[in-house]
């Protein structure tokens, strides 16, 4: 995927999209609080995140190996993903397309998952399902052929989302949510943006009833020195839901979540901004941490003992806390 955006042309033209979407059929900077940012109690007896069965789910994940697109790896996921929220959730939906690149033809699958599909005040939490197809970024030229693991980019996003649903089962949510897995956001080759997030792009041109009325974007937060800045067409574009999400982190203690702002990211979120929806992407770019920010991104390194259970657990309970708020 395409992260750090510097004043890049193709990013001012994102920018654009995403700044005329906002101001037609969503808000732009000066936007109102959201409908729950006003009260954070919670809603009954609230759930709580167990952070070895997410572990569980991202190791899973992993054990497919590499799920880039047209390998077996992606295959076995996709049916391990249908197969589990299936358990879960009120209703699943399949979205099935197609996208040529490369004088090639694949068929991706975004996976939606509903709980409380009657509910109001629906919530998209939303992750990317596949990994990168090559390690471009590997310090040695010798591996940049191969594709990642993606325990970090890639698993432990879906990880979370997986034990959210686990919870929504046995603990029903009071608002709609709707958990989207998005295919194909790591196809793109630098600095073609247009090339990423291909999932989330299908799904912002078919919203039809999964019109969410907010969206939280989680992304490469099971690393191990968790640490998550406000990403900047977040701040921009949806910032109440930004103040939400970061209160929220502090209220339960979770320095994990920094409130400031660090950089600005093509991401999963940037579909769905350009659609009217107000948006956020949480993503630790720095993995690892300073001094060498970054340097597992997009490389073989980016394996299972590079996360940490802790750090999906931050994450999920904020996420959990925002679904069972009181309306």
């Amino acid at each position: 995927m395409w992260r750090k955006v510097r004043g890049i042309g193709a990013a001012v033209g994102l920018l654009v999209l995403i700044g005329s979407g906002c101001n037609g059929s969503g808000r732009g900077s000066s936007e109102p609080p959201s409908p729950l940012e006003e009260s954070s109690a919670p809603h009954g007896e609230e759930p709580t995140f167990d952070e070895h069965s997410a572990f569980a789910f991202l190791q899973r994940q992993v054990d497919f190996g590499p799920r880039a697109p047209g390998t077996s790896g992606h295959s076995q996921a996709r049916t391990y993903f249908l197969t589990t929220l299936r358990t879960y959730a009120d209703a699943v939906t399949v979205q099935d397309f197609t996208h040529t690149g490369g004088g090639q033809t694949f068929t991706f699958t975004n996976i939606l998952a509903e709980f409380n599909p009657t509910g109001s005040h629906p919530l998209l939490l939303g992750a990317h399902w596949d990994t990168r197809p090559l390690a471009d970024q590997d310090p040695n030229p010798q591996n940049r052929s191969q594709p990642i693991l993606g325990a970090n980019d890639g698993a432990s996003g879906v990880a979370v989302l997986l034990e959210i649903a686990r919870v929504l089962k046995e603990h029903p949510p009071p608002r709609r949510v709707i958990l989207a897995l998005f295919d194909a956001e790591d196809l793109g080759q630098t600095p073609y943006a247009e090339e990423y997030s291909l999932g989330a792009r299908y799904f912002a041109q078919h919203l039809g009833r999964f019109r969410p009325e907010e969206a939280i974007i989680v992304d490469m937060i099971g690393d191990r020195a968790l640490r998550i800045y406000q990403e900047g067409h977040s701040l921009q574009f949806a910032p109440a839901l930004v103040r939400k999400v970061f209160q929220t982190a502090a209220a339960l203690g979770y320095p994990q979540f920094v409130p400031e702002p660090r950089y600005t990211i093509i991401d999963d979120h940037l579909p769905l901004l350009q659609a009217g929806i107000p948006a956020i992407d949480l993503i630790d770019f720095e993995y690892p941490e300073p001094p060498s920010p970054g340097r597992y991104w997009h490389t073989l390194e980016d394996t299972v003992d590079k996360c940490s259970s802790a750090s999906l657990k931050a994450v999920g309970e904020v996420l959990l806390h925002l679904i069972f708020a009181a309306e």
